[in-house]
């Protein structure tokens, strides 16, 4: 009792080594979230770290309004392409007209088309005038580029006095004293220019006046004639204007009348309250903000409408936390040396198959900005200090900025914005792991002998259950001993049970076959033995009326057992010739017509109809083994109804199927045996003359015909019960 209860207990092998195993998942696991509970604090030190670098630089910019004054800060409203933004240039642009300089600032561009139009004196078409136009700053100068596309491009005339017939360009700014001035540029031809300062204009003349007083050398630039327009290229010093200043392009297309068509420009420039405005970097922060170059940070000022005033350090060098570095000893010890050249050549670069090394350079989508979005300076904007984690574009680097308004009067006019990579935590996490891996490591390699260990113990076993197995058997195949049985509880214990009982049935079954022979020979001695006393009475009797009787009656005999015999290995003999029969398609009605015709010359006391609904239908198979299956369906509808009685023959389509149907009337099917007809040895014929042997493999035969052909057989009585139905159903019509 208590060996059965261990058994039905016992833990299986499967079970016994996923328990063994779920104990080392707990190991990495637990490190795991470890150190990922230690990158969680680091972050949220870095945040709070960056929070506080950002309020102490705000609190050095709070109530500063001199340092708002010329940055267009205090404006309520910033409209892009109006409000410019003058951005820093790295290098003085060379004034020959190309735009060769400005090609790295290209997508910082605006462009201007029919919605920037001031005036206009006949309908705009969008292919006589646009243009694409920005600002940059290096040192004390302004620079301005201009893109023009002018389908018809009008120079003043060299002896013309007026500088407004024809294409120009109109610069008009408001200065840091708040005198507003207007320049005109109008050469003769490409080339050099300079541009004309207009009379001041007074509020009762035309806004249109376009009067010279004089050259301005201060506004100095180049003219290029293009393909589809020109270029220009200016440049004058940013002591000439305050923060409100405007562009304008005049074009003239009829060189007859001289007539301006458009004016299209950033803003119109006739009237100073209409100007837009100009934001160059701040010197003045700047100078605050560059000794944090050395904070590992990349600062930020912005005004209120997040463009920047100013900007120090550099994020590709911003790693935040810093790892420190073990320090070799000099002098290593052998093992030591050995461990550091595994760690080196084969731990670390497997580890790093999955660990990611912090990147040395990643991409900076805010390189040149000139102005910063995002939803922590928006809150900074707000009021309230505020942190944001991103993701640089190539998924690099993981980057969090920290974002402090800054405060004037009460209000906020700008913002500071600290930023720094997660490149020190991520070190520091990659350290911890590495450490971790080398305990895991060797925990796993613990795991690994003990398995193997295990599985040695297992191996043999199964071994010994090989080589009692082939003992029990003979070299003729013949049982001659017998598995041991196992009293163990895992599933090899069982398959050696199973092997134990197995063999013990097949032994039984040995000793059937062996006892087979004789009980075989007495089954067929009796109609042997009334053959055999046939030919002796034949021998012995001289009457030669008698003597016939004797010899049909031995022929009868034997011809009655060579039947039997035929019939008992028919099945086997089927079955081997399917085995060896390869499938074609043949044509289903051919071999029907010509079956129907054979049985009505056979079986003439009987009537064959044939109903052939689908006259081109195919099969794969054999035509053969399809003929000898109708056969056998028909041989047994003719044994069952009466002469004279129609055998009905159907083909037909139903459910996209193909079927066959043999009917007769006749004697119906015996209860509960329509299945049982179609296995082997099973006849409900009353009985058999000795003429005739049936031993029930007619249908059983038909059956496994129909299956080679890919259908099903059933055999039921007729719907109206006078009489039986074959139904051969095959899987597709063809």
């Amino acid at each position: 009792m208590l060996k059965g209860r261990f058994r039905h207990w016992g833990l299986g092998l499967r079970a016994k080594l996923l328990l063994f195993s779920s104990f080392l998942l707990a190991i990495p696991y637990l490190g795991y979230q470890f150190v990922w509970e230690l990158e969680t604090y680091l972050r949220i030190g870095q945040e709070q770290t960056l929070v506080g670098t950002a309020r102490a630089v705000a609190t050095a910019l709070h109530e500063r309004p001199a340092l708002f004054d010329n940055q267009s800060a205090f404006l309520a409203d910033v409209r892009p392409g109006r409000d410019l933004y003058a951005h820093k240039i790295d290098y003085p642009i060379q004034l020959d007209g190309r735009l060769t300089d400005w090609q790295d600032y290209q997508d910082l561009s605006i462009e201007y088309g029919v919605e920037n139009l001031i005036d206009q004196s006949q309908v705009y078409r969008s292919d006589s005038l646009s243009f694409r136009h920005m600002v940059g700053q290096f040192d004390d100068y302004l620079y301005a580029m201009f893109d023009v596309r002018d389908d018809t491009l009008l120079y003043r005339p060299s002896n013309a006095l007026r500088i407004d017939r024809n294409d120009f360009v109109q610069i008009a700014l408001v200065n840091e004293s708040g005198e507003f001035s207007r320049y005109l540029i109008a050469p003769f031809e490409p080339g050099w220019v300079n541009a004309f300062k207009l009379n001041d204009i007074d509020s009762q003349r035309s806004s249109q006046t376009y009067s010279p007083v004089g050259l301005e050398t201060r506004i100095q630039g180049q003219w290029r004639e293009t393909s589809n327009g020109y270029q220009l290229e200016l440049r004058f010093p940013l002591d000439m204007l305050g923060s409100s200043i405007a562009f304008a392009i005049a074009d003239v297309d009829d060189e007859q009348t001289r007539k301006i068509a458009y004016i299209m420009g950033t803003a119109n420039p006739s009237k100073s309250e209409d100007l837009g405005t100009v934001l160059v970097p701040s010197p003045e922060i700047e100078r605050i903000v560059s000794g944090l170059k050395y904070s590992n940070a990349r600062v930020w000022v912005v005004d209120k409408h997040m463009r920047v005033l100013a900007r120090s350090g550099d994020i590709q060098n911003s790693g935040g936390v810093e790892a420190t570095v073990q320090q070799a000893p000099d002098k290593k010890s052998f093992v030591s040396g050995i461990w550091e050249q595994l760690e080196s050549k084969l731990l670390l670069p497997l580890y790093y198959q999955i660990l990611t090394r912090p990147p040395n350079e990643f991409v900076d989508e805010l390189a040149g900005a000139f102005s910063l979005g995002g939803k922590d300076i928006a809150s900074a904007l707000g009021g309230s200090p505020d942190t944001l984690w991103r993701l640089s574009p190539d998924n690099k680097a993981v980057i969090l900025s920290a974002a402090h308004p800054i405060f004037i009067d009460g209000e906020v006019m700008g913002a500071v914005v600290v930023e720094q990579t997660t490149n020190g935590i991520r070190t520091l996490r990659n350290q911890a792991l590495e450490k971790q891996f080398h305990f895991i490591l060797g925990i796993m390699l613990l795991a690994i002998v003990s398995l193997l260990l295990i599985a040695s113990r297992i191996s043999n076993r199964i071994r010994s259950l090989r080589d009692n197995t082939e003992k029990a058997i003979d070299a003729n195949g013949k049982i001659v001993a017998q598995v041991p049985s196992s009293n163990s509880a895992d599933e090899i214990g069982d398959l050696t049970r199973s092997f134990h009982q197995v063999l013990g049935k097949l032994s039984q079954y040995n000793h059937y076959l062996e006892n087979m022979a004789s009980r075989l020979s007495h089954e067929l001695r009796t109609p042997v033995a009334i053959v055999n006393s046939s030919l002796d009475n034949l021998m012995l009797e001289s009457d030669e009326d008698e003597r016939k009787v004797y010899v049909q009656r031995a022929k009868n005999g034997i011809s009655r057992l060579s039947k039997i015999l035929n019939s008992m290995s028919e099945a086997t003999r089927l079955e081997e010739a399917i085995a060896r029969s390869e499938k074609e398609s043949f044509v289903l009605a051919e071999v029907l017509n010509g079956c129907v015709e054979g049985y009505r010359m056979t079986y003439r006391d009987h009537v064959f109809s044939l109903e052939n609904e689908l006259p081109d239908a195919r099969l794969n198979g054999s035509d053969e083994l399809f003929a000898q299956m109708l056969d056998k369906v028909l041989s047994n509808a003719t044994d069952f109804s009466e002469a004279g009685q129609s055998i009905n023959i159907r083909v037909f389509e139903k459910s996209n199927k193909l079927e066959v149907s043999i009917s007769n009337r006749g004697k119906l099917l015996p209860k509960d045996m329509k299945q049982q007809l179609l296995d082997s040895m099973v006849s409900v014929r009353a009985n058999t003359t000795e003429s005739s042997s049936h031993l029930g493999l007619g249908l059983y035969i038909a059956n496994m015909i129909v299956r080679f052909h890919g259908g099903s057989l059933s055999i039921n009585n007729l719907p109206d019960h006078t009489g039986v139905i074959v139904l051969m159903t095959f899987n597709e019509p063809h």
